[in-house]
């Protein structure tokens, strides 16, 4: 295991020395170059920085965790996605570039007032610091204590290993945000991404390699002759995800989370051109299509390896089967790239809520006059003051 933790700590402090080479002349002399990239975000770093953001220890461990009870059923919330990404990259996303948009809030005064405008941003806010931001960082610190055994290496119990977990991460994901703004956080994420998705693949590969001694298909049989029931993707009515819901309720939410959601379109918002932003939009929609194979997958492995002894602890479906079948050496490369999908979700989330705090409250209500300089030192602030609240 220190192997495993040396390979970790080694690939983590390689995505940090790149990141910081990528952004040494960066001054940020304006807002745009701050809050959006300078608007200069190419097709690939919008799709694999968005990746990233939705991609976290929520999905590898909690889809996971799901599918390993459910089964299939739960790839609905993923191949779901693919459509409201079309459907953004060719309606909403022109008409918030032609706007000049810099949140999505800002729609909102258009369409109604500046009172409307205000509002939302602190709702949003508010909602990354209650529900998204501790979910993230809980999930990613119960996945890194099942991995590497932190409680029991250190003696201390495995709450008190979480918490400090939860504190490094914390800090951590901050200094990307808080120093190097939106740009810093898509250079990062165009290493873990790669990452996230090799590594992703090689869970379930290796996987059934071992199953099948040697030969994935043969593997794949024997995991479906164990559990066919598991294989069934049409959720019944009274299942976790009814196969109604996808054309109904499921597609509402899909359209707000991948067209409207500040966390995410920011990435288009900060795109170079039009074309750039669709382009981006539009390979995130393959990817939403491929995701089933990392973030549903391992749990229905997880099933034929643990059959049901872990339905009362499934998240630890995930961790447990990443330490069943990789390499030990692969392993703390593979818990590095996890991180990675926690910094940077938790990274977008702050630099979004700067983003609304700074340009949607403080500029439009608090100090109209206020220059970039200013608004930038704003930002930093409020990205510092949200990363200790939860």
């Amino acid at each position: 295991m220190n192997q495993a933790l040396f390979t970790f700590i080694l690939f983590t402090v390689f995505v940090g020395i790149y990141s910081w080479y990528k952004m040494r002349k960066e001054k940020f002399e304006s807002a745009s170059s701050y809050f959006l990239g300078g608007r200069t975000l190419g097709a690939s770093l919008i799709a694999v920085s968005m990746l990233l953001t939705n991609i976290s220890t929520e999905h590898l461990v909690g889809m996971n965790g799901s599918a390993y009870k459910n089964g299939f059923i739960v790839m609905g919330w993923e191949v779901t996605s693919a459509l409201a990404l079309v459907i953004g990259a060719v309606y909403f996303i022109p008409r918030y570039l032609k706007m000049g948009l810099t949140t999505i809030p800002q729609y909102l005064e258009l369409r109604f007032d500046k009172s409307t405008h205000t509002i939302v941003n602190l709702l949003l806010i508010l909602s990354f610091v209650v529900t998204l931001l501790p979910v993230v960082l809980y999930t990613g610190a119960l996945n890194f204590e099942t991995l590497f055994d932190i409680a029991e290496t250190f003696h201390i119990t495995k709450s008190e290993s979480i918490m400090y977990l939860i504190i490094i991460t914390g800090i951590l994901g901050s200094v990307y945000s808080i120093f190097g703004g939106l740009k810093a956080i898509a250079y990062s994420d165009a290493i873990y991404g790669i990452g996230l998705f090799v590594g992703g693949l090689l869970v379930p590969a290796f996987a059934l390699m071992g199953i099948g001694d040697g030969n994935i298909m043969v593997g794949m049989s024997k995991v479906y002759q164990a559990a066919p029931e598991k294989f069934n993707s049409i959720g019944a009515s009274d299942s976790v995800l009814p196969f109604g819901t996808l054309f109904t309720g499921l597609v509402v939410n899909q359209i707000y989370f991948w067209c409207m959601n500040q966390v995410i379109v920011q990435r288009a918002l900060g795109a170079a051109n039009l074309k750039e932003a669709q382009k981006g939009f539009l390979i995130m929609g393959l990817f939403k299509i491929l995701m089933p194979l990392i973030i549903v997958l391992p749990g229905v492995i997880g099933f034929y390896y643990f059959k049901d002894s872990l339905y009362g602890a499934q998240d630890t479906v995930y961790p447990e089967l990443v330490k069943k079948v990789l390499p030990i050496g692969l392993v703390g490369l593979f818990a590095a790239v996890v991180m990675g999908t926690v910094l940077s979700t938790l990274n977008a989330v702050l630099n979004s809520a700067a983003t609304l705090f700074s340009m949607g409250v403080y500029k439009r209500q608090i100090n109209p006059n206020a220059d970039d300089k200013k608004l930038v030192r704003i930002g930093k602030t409020t990205s510092i003051i949200l990363a200790v609240l939860p």
